[in-house]
């Protein structure tokens, strides 16, 4: 009897098993393998060729620029934002988490619009931004502005249950022994967070580089001066050059097994980022 009970659940769980896997390689293995030998389908040549084209050093030059500017600048609130609502207690607190979540509950493509409303030409600051020379939309403070609004939560988010869990008592204890702030923060709290706050950077990182919707309302798609690498990406698909198009694509999906294997590391070298990785899903 319990030979018979086994067969069944069993069945069920490699059943089961059977339809992740097979659904993690429809929608995620395959894509990529695809990206891959559609980038080499005319061989390495074609593929450098591509790559070194002026238009798509330019896109990963803006690429990396706008990671090099929105992912600090998202640290540096994430930090903040973190320490005030995991160690205080104030009015608007939770407020200040609802605000954190905003860009997780509204589209891409709606923060970019909101900028264009801003800083655009027939916007509320548009004139006078025009008037004295100052360019936002249509150029790369819009591009950067745009991609900090879209991934300013990852870092605060992922730090704040993570410094919640710790509590206050380290910290308590090194003021009442003399340390100042600055010392608390730096050789008491920092070490605590650090695996949390690599991990946030991280997805930070990945989202910053891979970001369209936003930064394809406020770029204007200008060749060579506003153009990030997934927005060169689309255009060289419309213009029907598929092999300029899955190189670059195969750019960006190399940082993205990049950052699974460097998230991997982190959940393996700091056990309780799991649980951030469940509330951040």
């Amino acid at each position: 009897m319990i030979g018979r009970q086994q067969i069944p659940e069993e069945l069920g769980r490699y059943s089961l098993l059977g339809v992740a896997l097979l659904y993690l390689v429809v929608l995620v293995a395959l894509p990529l393998l695809i990206v891959f030998f559609e980038a080499f389908t005319r061989g390495v040549v074609p593929y450098i060729a591509s790559l070194l084209d002026s238009y798509a050093l330019a896109a990963m030059r803006l690429t990396l620029l706008t990671a090099a500017i929105s992912v600090p600048l998202n640290l540096t609130f994430g930090i903040a934002a973190a320490w005030a609502i995991a160690k205080f207690e104030f009015r608007g607190k939770n407020t200040l988490v609802t605000l954190i979540d905003v860009p997780f509950a509204i589209s891409p493509v709606i923060s970019g619009l909101i900028y264009v409303l801003m800083f655009g030409a027939q916007g509320w600051f548009g004139p006078w931004l025009i008037a004295h020379g100052i360019h936002i939309i249509f150029a790369v403070p819009g591009i950067i502005l745009a991609t900090t609004f879209v991934t300013f939560p990852f870092v605060a988010r992922e730090l704040i249950p993570l410094m919640q869990t710790q509590g206050n008592d380290e910290e308590e204890t090194a003021l009442s022994l003399g340390a100042s702030g600055w010392q608390t923060f730096r050789l008491v709290t920092l070490p605590n967070i650090r695996w949390g706050l690599l991990y946030g950077v991280l997805l930070c990182n990945a989202r910053a580089m891979g970001e369209f919707g936003a930064v394809s309302v406020v770029s204007g798609h200008i060749r060579g001066l506003t153009n990030t690498l997934p927005l060169h990406i689309e255009i060289m698909y419309s213009d029907y050059n598929y092999v300029g198009a899955f190189a670059a694509a195969s750019i960006l999906a190399l940082l993205a097994l990049v950052t699974l294997v460097a998230k991997s590391l982190l959940e393996l070298r700091q056990p309780e980022l799991r649980a951030g990785v469940a509330r951040q899903a």
